[in-house]
C-alpha cells in the first residue's frame, strides 16, 4: 500500500506544485531509495545511486529558478519534499539539503533581498554558470560549514580564508563534519575574504565559493563512523592554497551576509530529514503493531492498553511537531518579526528533540525485534539522535536563543535598567 503524505495537500492545503513535488518525490523515496538505506548506513557509504535517480528525474534543480532550467521551488515547497526523502533515508535527505542551500540560497531567497542592480547583475551571470552544471551534468554542490569554532553558530567569522589575486582567490582552511567530502563535485565553501594574510577578518566579508574537488590543494582527510547519518560521510576537508577564478563565486561579495542576516529561516534547512525521521518511526510502530511489518511475523499487538497509550502519545507529539514547523516554514521570509524568529527557534528545537524522543518511545514499544538492524526503526533512532547536534542551530543554542528574544528588546542590556 503506498503511504500517504506525511502534509495531505488538502488538509494543509498545499498548493499544485507543493502537492506534485512531494507525491514525486514520495514515490521515488519509497521505491528506490528505501530498500538502500540499510545498506549506505551498514558501509556508512554515500548514496551515489540516488543521486543519479535525483538527477534522472530532474530534481537535482528543484530550487534553480525557472528562468534558469528548473523547477522553481521555494524554502516551503523543498522544506516539504525533503521531508518525503527523510522518511525513508535521512542521510540522503540530509546530504540533498547541502546541495539543494547552494541553489536556494543563490536563488530565491537572494531573489527575496534588495541588492544593488549591479550585484544582481553579477549574481545573475555567476549563478548560471552553476545551474547549468547541476542541470546540464548532475554536478553534485556539498555546502561544508563547520570548523570547530563559533563561526558556524554565526559568532565569529569563518577561518577558512580567502586571499584576493587579479584573477579570483586563493583558499586556505579547514572544515569538519564536511557532508558529502569525496563524493561531490563542488565544494560551496564559505571563507572570508582578506587583502593580505595578516588582514584582519569579519563576517562582513564572508565569501561563498564553489571550490571544484578535483582543484589542486583539495583533500578529504580522517575516517567516518558515526553514531548515525553515517550515509553523509562527513570527513574533514582541507584547502591548501587552492586557487578557484572570479567565476568560482556562488554569491557576490556582501550578499552572503545580507542573506544570513535577513533570512534566518535558511537555516532551518536541516530539519525536514528529522520531520520525516519522525514520521517513519511513528509509521513503523502502527505497521508493527499491526502486524503488518515485511520481515516479521503477521502476529497483531495492538490489542494491548499500553501499546495503545504509546501511540497515542507518539501521535500526539507527532502532531504537534508537524503544526508547529508548518507555520514556521509557512511565514518564512526576509526580515521576519521576533515572533516568528522565536517560533522558528521553537520549531528547530521540537523537530531535532522530537524526532528522537518518538524514535526512543517506537523502539520501547516495538520490544525487542526492534533493536534488530533487519529492520529500519534502529537506524532511524541513531539518525535522530543527530539533528540536535548540529550547526547553526543546535538545540542548546536554541534554547539560548529563545530565552534571550523572549526576556530582552532588540538592542536591550542589563544597563538600560
Amino acid at each position: 500500500m503506498e503511504d500517504t503524505a506525511i502534509f495531505d495537500p488538502k488538509s494543509w492545503q498545499l498548493d499544485d506544485v507543493q502537492s506534485n513535488l512531494c507525491r514525486k518525490v514520495r514515490n521515488l523515496a519509497a521505491t528506490q531509495f528505501a530498500s538502500r538505506a540499510s545498506g549506505y548506513d551498514r558501509a556508512a557509504a554515500f548514496p551515489t545511486e540516488n543521486y543519479q535517480d535525483l538527477h534522472q528525474s530532474g530534481l537535482l534543480g528543484v530550487c534553480i529558478p525557472r528562468e534558469h532550467g528548473g523547477l522553481g521551488a521555494d524554502l516551503k515547497t523543498y522544506m516539504l519534499m525533503a521531508s518525503e526523502i527523510g522518511r525513508y533515508c535521512g542521510a540522503t535527505a540530509l546530504t540533498f539539503n547541502m546541495h539543494v542551500s547552494s541553489c536556494l540560497w543563490t536563488g530565491v531567497l537572494a531573489d527575496g533581498l534588495d541588492l544593488d542592480p549591479s550585484i544582481r547583475s553579477e549574481l545573475e551571470q555567476t549563478r548560471q554558470i552553476h545551474y547549468d552544471r547541476i542541470i546540464r551534468d548532475g554536478a553534485i554542490y556539498a555546502q561544508p560549514f563547520s570548523e570547530g569554532g563559533a563561526a558556524a553558530a554565526g559568532k565569529k567569522a569563518f577561518g577558512t580564508t580567502a586571499l584576493k589575486v587579479d584573477d579570483g582567490w586563493v583558499v586556505n582552511g579547514k572544515k569538519i563534519f564536511a557532508s558529502l567530502s569525496g563524493h561531490a563535485n563542488y565544494y560551496g565553501a564559505l571563507c572570508t575574504e582578506i587583502e593580505t594574510v595578516s588582514s584582519e577578518l569579519s563576517r562582513r566579508n564572508t565569501m561563498y565559493l564553489a571550490i571544484p574537488a578535483d582543484a589542486q590543494g583539495v583533500s578529504v582527510e580522517g575516517e567516518w563512523d558515526p553514531l548515525g547519518m553515517r550515509g553523509t560521510v562527513s570527513r574533514t576537508l582541507i584547502f591548501k592554497d587552492v586557487h578557484v577564478p572570479h567565476s568560482a563565486q556562488l554569491m557576490p561579495r556582501g550578499v552572503y551576509f545580507k542573506a544570513a542576516s535577513q533570512w534566518p529561516h535558511m537555516f532551518m534547512t536541516l530539519t525536514p530529514s528529522y520531520m520525516g525521521i519522525a514520521q517513519a518511526a511513528y509509521d513503523f510502530t502502527v505497521c508493527y503493531l499491526r502486524g503488518e511489518m515485511p520481515g516479521t511475523p503477521p502476529v497483531k499487538r495492538r490489542m494491548y492498553p499500553t501499546k495503545q497509550l504509546a501511540v497515542a502519545q507518539m501521535r500526539v507529539m507527532l502532531e504537534q511537531t508537524k503544526s508547529l514547523w508548518f507555520q514556521s516554514i509557512s511565514e518564512a521570509k526576509p526580515n521576519p518579526d521576533r515572533e516568528s524568529l522565536i517560533r522558528a527557534w521553537t520549531a528547530q528545537y521540537s523537530v531535532m528533540e522530537n524526532a528522537n524522543e518518538i524514535a526512543q518511545l517506537a523502539i520501547r514499544t516495538c520490544g525487542g525485534q526492534a533493536m534488530l538492524r533487519s529492520l529500519a526503526l534502529e537506524r532511524l533512532y541513531r539518525d535522530s539522535r543527530c539533528g540536535a547536534l548540529m550547526l547553526p542551530w543546535t538545540a542548546e543554542l536554541c534554547l539560548d536563543m529563545i530565552g534571550r528574544a523572549a526576556l530582552y528588546e532588540p538592542g536591550e542590556t542589563e544597563d538600560d535598567d
